[in-house]
């Protein structure tokens, strides 16, 4: 028997097994009736004056266990925990006469690829971009030099886009699946200490030995990868997926998990005129704010700024107007906003850090709602509006993947812009008024956005804050519908997935739904012919 004891409170000076100690007392236990462990760990920072330790811990009774049940049954933040586990798996009858084919090795594609393979359905995987190692070296050479590869970048290659991001593996979704995806990680490389952080993080440094450990073991079950591949339209015959058409000749299929990402724009564009159903969706686009480290801590932290048992402090900010919000996205302790540009003439941003967050800046996305309504046209439309914000972007930088920037203050007022902070964007900044660069709708939510923030941490939109543009990839624009089995609606056989279709938003969530889809092939077949 297990019992999870929540809301252990301590101070950073406080031992871990002091939390199991007072679990154990809550309890009424002696150390030798059960064995203690922490299950969760969390920073109190609401008061800055009271930063606090949260724990969960996990306790397994040995003995007695009818006794302590009847003793604490009552108790508040006292609960039996059943163990994690994946849904049962059901089996199909029928048989694919063709291997299935996964489109894409981000989070949905890897995890979708991973659990057919380890069910006997290795399917062929295509993937436009690089492996990871020759990708990292084009990222860094577009960095330095401004040469972009169109194919493989920030957005586009095995990882995908969150092989450049902090590696963060929280989500609201609440999916035994989740479980799965940390202790797979864990497996290939991860940190133990993500199974129970309650805002688990690897760094992209640990993210991409992560990866190429996962594919180590794609390749060992019998998966076939292709880079440098893209999917160009798909071969149907009355409403029923027969096979892919790529950049590297035809392959024939019977089930294909669509895992695009968010920036594959041409693929979107190819499909929806072969008459793949897409809807526009809620996104979000703004800017990137950055501040020194020290600062960020010192607001969240007060007087313990710099304790050895806090890690570098983050923050999830929101404001509401109506049905819109503003809110911080992507926060990046210790990290860098990067160059993310998968299209030449555009410039996006985001935010990256590594697996020490031990940089001098802090960064994050301040962005505000846009919704379906806001958007004239059907789809291609939204993926129109986010290229506009992109080029808008790259000419007031001037050109060479340069970003505009300003001061936070400065753009609150709607003064000319300055800044007193570098920043940390790779390819430059040009100071230019952001205002100028967004759409109506968005400032001004911005800037009431920022101005409540300010009241919530002073300094945190003041002279010291650097904002940059422009952050649009945020999600996808739009949504591939599928019927309950996960299926698409026009192609009998096509699954469509992850952050790309518009069913996720993040590392963890396309994880899960890449196993979802999988799991929905899985209980159609049996194997292959």
């Amino acid at each position: 028997m297990s019992i999870l004891v929540s809301q252990i409170s301590l101070p950073p000076d406080e031992p871990e097994s002091e939390a199991i100690a007072a679990a154990f007392r809550r309890l009424g236990l002696r150390p030798e009736q059960a064995v203690g462990n922490i299950y969760r760990k969390s920073v109190d920072a609401r008061r800055r004056g009271r930063v606090m330790l949260v724990y969960s811990v996990l306790i397994r009774v040995k003995e007695q266990e009818d006794a302590v049940l009847r003793r604490v049954v009552d108790q508040k933040n006292i609960r039996l925990q059943k163990p994690e586990q994946l849904l049962p798996l059901k089996r199909g009858e029928r048989f694919l006469h063709s291997r299935p084919v996964v489109v894409g090795l981000g989070p949905a594609g890897l995890f979708a690829a991973l659990s057919l393979a380890r069910n006997g359905l290795p399917p062929l995987v295509i993937e436009r971009g690089a492996p990871i190692e020759r990708r990292c070296e084009a990222v860094e050479r577009f960095w330095k030099t401004g040469l972009l590869h169109p194919e493989s970048n920030v957005q586009f290659g095995e990882g995908g886009a969150g092989s450049f991001s902090d590696g963060k593996l929280t989500t609201r979704i609440g999916d035994p699946r989740c479980r799965f995806v940390l202790e797979t990680f864990v497996a290939h490389g991860a940190p133990q200490r993500i199974l129970t952080e309650a805002k688990p993080h690897v760094g992209t440094d640990v993210l991409r030995d992560v990866v190429r450990n996962m594919r180590d073991e794609l390749l060992r079950l019998g998966v076939e990868i292709r880079f440098h591949t893209r999917l160009e339209r798909l071969l149907l015959r009355n409403g029923r997926l027969e096979g892919v058409v790529t950049s590297e000749g035809e392959f024939p299929c019977e089930a294909a998990v669509l895992a695009l990402g968010h920036s594959a724009r041409d693929t979107a564009v190819s499909l929806y005129s072969q008459g793949i159903a897409m809807e526009k969706k809620p996104f979000s686009v703004g800017v990137r704010i950055e501040h020194p480290q020290r600062e960020i801590d010192r607001m969240f932290y007060g007087e313990l700024a710099g304790h050895p048992a806090l890690p570098p402090a983050e923050y999830q900010l929101s404001y509401r107007v109506g049905e819109r919000g503003c809110y911080t996205f992507c926060m990046c302790p210790g990290g860098l906003v990067v160059p993310a540009a998968s299209e030449e003439g555009g410039v996006v941003t985001n935010g990256m850090s590594y697996g020490a967050r031990d940089g001098e800046y802090a960064n994050a996305a301040v962005v505000a709602s846009v919704l379906p309504q806001d958007i004239n046209g059907n789809a291609m439309e939204a993926v129109a509006f986010q290229r506009e914000l992109e080029r808008r972007a790259f000419e007031a930088g001037g050109g060479a993947y340069r970003a505009p920037a300003q001061s936070a203050e400065s753009f609150l007022k709607g003064a000319p812009a300055w800044s007193t902070t570098p920043g940390t964007y790779a390819r430059g900044l040009t100071l230019a008024p952001l205002g100028q660069l967004l759409p109506d709708f968005v400032r001004p939510l911005l800037r009431e956005g920022l101005s409540h923030f300010e009241k919530q941490y002073p300094g945190f939109s003041g002279k010291g804050a650097l904002l940059t543009g422009l952050e649009t990839r945020t999600s996808s624009p739009l949504r591939i519908p599928r019927n309950d089995d996960l299926v698409s609606f026009q192609a009998d056989g096509l699954y469509p997935a992850g952050e790309g279709a518009g069913y996720a938003g993040g590392i963890m969530s396309a994880a899960v739904d890449g196993l979802r889809v999988a799991q929905a092939i899985l209980e159609q077949y049996a194997g292959i012919a």
